[in-house]
């Protein structure tokens, strides 16, 4: 339990032992920066110890309240005696990754729902009890048929799109009742994932001026940090509920749907090598939809996922920049990835050609088209 007078010792002393390293290894310094970044990391691991350690001291029953206005035998005789708290709880550490792993499930669900995987798989249905199509007793068929023999225990199309609109702002459907949709997402999931690119451009051209190798980027991780820790707080509160429970049972459904479109009395039905051949195929016969936009849809729903699953993970907490550079690696290409195929659905304004990356963000309501809600 530090006092006034001790807490006030440790950060001066700290303040004059860096001031006393700085001075003692400039020359070293100016050939290897990174020196001084390592130097800064193992003092605040120091001081980060040093209040751990003082936190883990049970306190007065009052909190030092007694002492500190002069009341009892261990009243305070000058100020400097008087306890003083450190190490509370920081915000941006207190978060599930379990619900922001469930919110990059849900995006992953959404880029195949706009691409018709569902209404795909509805309309093979129809056509098949209809008799319409040459279908009879394959595998397809016969999964077409078991395909929502369960709806009444699954979550309906009209739950898929208010979670859509409760936790990712898309859509035009009304939130369920009592929450409101969350249309901070779309900007800044695009402002974070263009600081991402952004970092990884300006690392390459830094190194391309650069003749030290060692030398550090002019790419600033602060700013990818704090555009990662606001969309992660953005989510925190929106992936409450039953987000969890829907995502699995409707990737469970996505997953039947792609075994039927995938099934060879299906492909042959429209000569097709794949499923997405299907999805295209029905799209544009039989729903009226020329544009279907699979391939840009599909790897936005990769690359999304992907960049979500990274920001539930530990890695945006961390300040030291060789170790955050490394761990961010893992998502530059797909942040690249992801913006340009953003760009070219017009999901975002092309960036301009110039050293910085000058995307635009353009409101979810304009950069997703919304979803027709057709309910029996």
């Amino acid at each position: 339990m530090s006092t006034k007078v001790e807490y006030q010792h440790l950060y001066d002393r700290v303040a004059a032992l860096k001031e006393t390293l700085v001075d003692r290894l400039t020359p070293d310094l100016i050939q290897n920066p990174q020196l001084a970044e390592a130097l800064v990391g193992q003092l605040d691991s120091l001081i980060d110890a040093v209040v751990e350690a003082d936190a883990s001291v049970t306190p007065p029953p009052d909190g030092g309240l007694a002492q500190l206005v002069g009341l009892g035998p261990e009243a305070a005789i000058d100020l400097d005696v008087t306890r003083v708290p450190q190490g509370f709880e920081v915000y941006d550490d207190t978060i599930t990754s379990e619900r922001i792993l469930a919110v990059g499930d849900l995006y992953h669900i959404y880029q195949h729902e706009k691409i018709g995987v569902f209404r795909t798989t509805l309309k093979l249905q129809e056509m098949f009890r209809a008799g319409t199509v040459r279908l009879s007793s394959g595998l397809g068929a016969y999964k077409l048929y078991q395909y929502d023999r369960r709806q009444a225990l699954r979550y309906t199309r009209r739950d898929r799109l208010q979670a859509y609109r409760r936790v990712l702002g898309y859509t035009n459907v009304a939130p369920p009742s009592g929450s409101k949709p969350n249309r901070d997402f779309h900007t800044m999931f695009v402002h974070f994932v263009t600081q991402i690119a952004q970092f990884f451009r300006d690392k390459r051209i830094s190194n391309l001026f650069q003749q030290r190798a060692p030398s550090p980027g002019f790419g600033s991780i602060a700013i990818v940090r704090r555009a990662g820790l606001d969309l992660r707080n953005n989510l925190k509160s929106a992936s409450y509920g039953h987000i969890n429970v829907l995502r699995i049972e409707v990737l469970q459904l996505l997953d039947e749907a792609f075994s039927i479109l995938n099934s060879e009395d299906i492909r042959k039905l429209f000569g097709a090598d794949n499923a997405w051949d299907v999805i295209e195929d029905v799209s544009k016969r039989y729903l009226n939809q020329p544009q279907v936009n699979a391939s840009q849809r599909s790897r936005m729903a990769i690359a999304g996922r992907d960049i979500l699953r990274w920001l539930a993970q530990p890695h945006i907490l961390n300040s030291t920049r060789a170790e955050f550079e490394a761990l961010l690696l893992d998502i530059g290409d797909k942040a690249e990835e992801w913006l340009t195929s953003a760009e070219s659905l017009g999901i975002t304004k092309p960036r301009k050609a110039s050293i910085r990356l000058n995307g635009r963000v353009l409101p979810a309501a304009e950069a997703e088209e919304e979803l027709e809600l057709e309910l029996a």
